[in-house]
This record gives C-alpha cells, sequence and structure tokens, in this order.
C-alpha cells in the first residue's frame, strides 16, 4: 500500500483545528453522489477509490479502499466513514452471467469499520440487504424532489430512520420499451425514470431525476451514483449523532 497523504490542517484530530465542519472518509466513492449529500448535511468529505475518478467534486486519493482501513493514524483525522463497496456481486445483472467473479466485500471492510471506532455506513444495493446488519431502506419516493425509486440499504452504526415510508406501489416509470401499455405517454423530463444500465432515458434527464443536475457525471457514473439527498439525510442524521456525543 503507498502511504497516503497528511491530511489537511496538517492532520488535526477531529472536531479541532482551523477546519470547523466535521471530516468524512467516502470509501469506494466513485464519482461522488453520495458526497454530495455529506457535503450538504456539513461535512467536509475526502474520497478514496482504486480508480481514479476525474468527476469526483472534493478531495480525492487514489487508493484502495481496504487498505486505508489499515492506516490508523490517517483515519484518526475523520470523524466517521462512508462505504460503499462495488455493488455487482449483488446487482441483479449477476445472473446474465455463468460465473460472479465480482468479491464480496462488505464482510471483509466491517471488522476494519468497527476497528476504527468512527460512526460508519455501509450502502449496498437491495439483493445485498441480507448480508448488512438491520439496514435501513431509502427510496426516492421518501425525497420530494426525486424522480427515481432506486432502493438503497444502509447499515449505520448510529441510529436511522427513514423520512417517510415507501409507497410500495411506485409510479409508472418512463419507458423506451414499446410493449409496455404506458409507452409513449410520459415525459422523461417529469416522471420517474430507471437509471440503470438499460439506459431507458437520456444522461441529462438521469441526472436530474436524481438531483445531480448542477454537475457533470456520464450515464455510467450516474447508474452507479446514490442520490446525494440520501445521504444528506443520513448525513444530518450523523452530525445530530457526533453532536450528542461531544455534549455527553
Amino acid at each position: 500500500m503507498t502511504a497516503l497523504p497528511p491530511a489537511p490542517d496538517g492532520g488535526a484530530a477531529p472536531g479541532t483545528g482551523p477546519t470547523p465542519r466535521p471530516r468524512l472518509l467516502d470509501l469506494f466513492c466513485c464519482a461522488g453522489g453520495a458526497a454530495d449529500g455529506y457535503a450538504a448535511a456539513g461535512f467536509e468529505v475526502v474520497g478514496v477509490d482504486k480508480n481514479p475518478q476525474p468527476n469526483y467534486p472534493y478531495r480525492f486519493i487514489q487508493e484502495n479502499a481496504i487498505g486505508t482501513l489499515a492506516a490508523r493514524d490517517f483515519l484518526a483525522t475523520f470523524d466517521a466513514i462512508h462505504a460503499s463497496p462495488p455493488c455487482q456481486r449483488y446487482t441483479r445483472l449477476r445472473h446474465r452471467y455463468t460465473e460472479n467473479r465480482h468479491p464480496d466485500l462488505i464482510d471483509v471492510i466491517r471488522p476494519g469499520l468497527i476497528a476504527s471506532r468512527l460512526p460508519y455506513v455501509i450502502e449496498n444495493v437491495e439483493d445485498a440487504r441480507g448480508r448488512l446488519h438491520d439496514p435501513v431502506m431509502l427510496c426516492g419516493t421518501m425525497f420530494d424532489g426525486l424522480r427515481v425509486s432506486r432502493h438503497r440499504y444502509f447499515e449505520t452504526s448510529f441510529p436511522l430512520t427513514a423520512p417517510r415510508p415507501c409507497p410500495g406501489r411506485h409510479p409508472l416509470h418512463y419507458t423506451l420499451d414499446k410493449r409496455k401499455a404506458h409507452y409513449g405517454r410520459l415525459d422523461e423530463w417529469t416522471a420517474f425514470v430507471s437509471v440503470n444500465g438499460g439506459g431507458n432515458c437520456s444522461r441529462a434527464a438521469a441526472a436530474d431525476a436524481m438531483g445531480l443536475a448542477h454537475r457533470y457525471l456520464t450515464k455510467g457514473e450516474l447508474n452507479e451514483a446514490i442520490p446525494p439527498a440520501y445521504t444528506r439525510h443520513i448525513g444530518e442524521a450523523l452530525m445530530d449523532h457526533l453532536r450528542r456525543g461531544a455534549a455527553a
């Protein structure tokens, strides 16, 4: 593992030094959909991913996320950790392949997160919910302004509840499938859309539906992104948890 660079502010202890905002480490960060939500909740965010992420909008370190969890001095400069291990192991598209060679990283990273003694979040897709401990499901219908259902599950080491129930029956989604009865009746700029590898809407409409129109992400990056509204909600709960701990 390469040496991680020092944290901003000379590696000041969490909550001290010239930076007033709590610091969150965003592991497996991809292009930073989750990071936008945490930043909106008031966190200074630093992303880590083994692959280059030219569209990541905050400080970025190209490094192995699992190895980063072993860098104790580096972790000590943070107040919390979010981890989104690759979902391909669990996504329903995995059934298209004879052999699924994608790694199962949820159980691999959890011990490192617990050992850090920092509040943490592990996020993944619906079919990974059985690998997560008491996860909370978030859906786009729980947030005003989103036009995606996009169920994601979140294991947290601090209290978290959904903002409101999922209706179960989602609105009709814009489709390019002429076999669907509602084909041609919906507008991709006003209807719910599916943002996935199927490409049923334009890149720009997908970004707008997910609350990510404020910056550029490729369609592939959008396919993997978490709507920032989800992590803003989580970040606000996390911020309250940190404040309660500081006041105790």
